[in-house]
């Protein structure tokens, strides 16, 4: 993977862990978030199609 895919892999994992906890969350704070985050993950998602554009979304992940 080159740089850019690293960076973001990086920033949909930041944005992920960023998430508002339960007991402080908002409306407002959540709407944020969540937009942050469909952005990172868009973007993300694009990259990958672009490095595999085989790739199955119904793989299974084997560990």
């Amino acid at each position: 993977m080159d740089e850019k895919g690293y960076a973001l892999l990086k920033k949909l994992i930041s944005d992920v862990e960023g998430a508002p906890y339960p007991n402080v969350i908002n409306h407002e704070l959540y709407t944020i978030w969540y937009e942050h985050v469909q952005i990172a993950a868009h973007d993300a998602l694009e990259f990958l199609n672009t490095w595999d554009p085989d790739h199955d979304t119904d793989d299974e992940f084997e560990f």
